[in-house]
């Protein structure tokens, strides 16, 4: 077990690496002069040479990615190049708006999604199936931008209410921070129920038809034990792997759903960088979230090893 740890740690770190590289090609062929948006038309050539001196753009772009690859190990993301404050500062303040929003629909769904997944294959073939099965085809297909903009119109238009567009820590104020992510959470958890809902029913109804499970109905065992004592413990494993791909899938959701309700996320920052063309915050921005999925992989892939003793062996 440590011996695959240790190697999972090592691809991951490898991975990072070339991810970075890519990164850093990407942001550096985007279209737009940070220096001439700078400059403006007044700029001269005297003053935009001495501009990209200061920031490091008249070195090639090989020397640029590793002086800057080496300031990032030490912790140095640079400033940013509009603000002029810390990238990471930035960058960090963004991705704990992201994060707990992430993690607030993960646990929402989860609780919700679960239980509507055990009900359906439990019963499958029946109303209650046929009903939540409409659910996860509707939600599944529905676009997550143009449900935040139905929840939107419906709370306004019914209730004459609106979310508020000032955020609030929760360190600050716990009930006025989930107000504010109450529609955001919404927005992203309805999608993520039935994609929950839809993968526990396909992973039930293949476990009910399994001879042990037969052997336990003719034995008489509620249906409560069947499903909560071993179907459930039975398809741990894959709802384990489930739900970190799911938690990398809300991340990438975060970017439209907070740049729609103006939270202060990792969306928010990143395409606000990418319209200033502030290289260094969009290159922090995109590092944290390859960073952040490749985390949860290591440690959806540890959890794995470690839950199935097949894998161990």
């Amino acid at each position: 077990m440590t011996r695959f740890i240790v190697f999972r740690c090592l691809a991951a770190v490898l991975t990072v690496w070339l991810a970075s590289m890519v990164v850093f090609a990407m942001v550096r062929a985007a279209p737009g002069d940070i220096i001439e948006m700078m400059m403006g038309q007044m700029g001269s050539s005297e003053g935009e040479a001495a501009l990209r001196r200061f920031f490091g753009l008249d070195q090639p772009v090989y020397v640029q990615y590793f002086d800057w690859l080496g300031r990032v190990v030490t912790g140095d993301f640079g400033s940013s190049w509009r603000q002029g404050s810390p990238v990471l500062e930035l960058v960090f303040n963004a991705f704990t708006v992201s994060f707990e929003l992430a993690l607030l629909v993960l646990i929402v769904s989860s609780l919700i999604g679960v239980p509507l997944g055990l009900l359906a294959g439990y019963r499958a073939g029946s109303a209650v199936d046929t009903i939540i099965q409409a659910f996860n085809v509707l939600f599944l297909a529905t676009p997550v931008f143009w449900l935040a903009l139905m929840l939107l119109f419906g709370v306004s238009t019914f209730f004459y209410w609106s979310p508020p567009t000032i955020y609030v820590s929760p360190l600050r104020s716990l009930g006025d921070n989930l107000v504010i992510l109450a529609m955001p959470m919404a927005s992203l958890a309805f999608l993520q129920i039935a994609a929950y809902a839809q993968f526990v029913r396909q992973h039930v109804v293949q476990a009910l038809q399994q001879d042990y499970v037969r052997a336990l109905k003719a034995r008489g065992v509620p249906a409560r034990t069947i499903l909560g004592k071993h179907v459930l413990r039975n398809i741990l494993v894959p709802l384990i792997t489930f739900m970190g791909l799911i938690f990398i899938q809300i991340l990438g959701g975060v970017v439209v759903i907070e740049s729609l309700f103006g939270l202060p996320g990792l969306g928010r920052l990143l395409v606000n960088a990418l319209y200033a063309r502030d290289f260094p915050v969009v290159q922090g921005a995109l590092v944290m979230v390859l960073i952040s999925a490749i985390a949860v992989n290591l440690l959806v892939d540890i959890l794995y090893r470690a839950i199935d003793p097949r894998l161990r062996s």
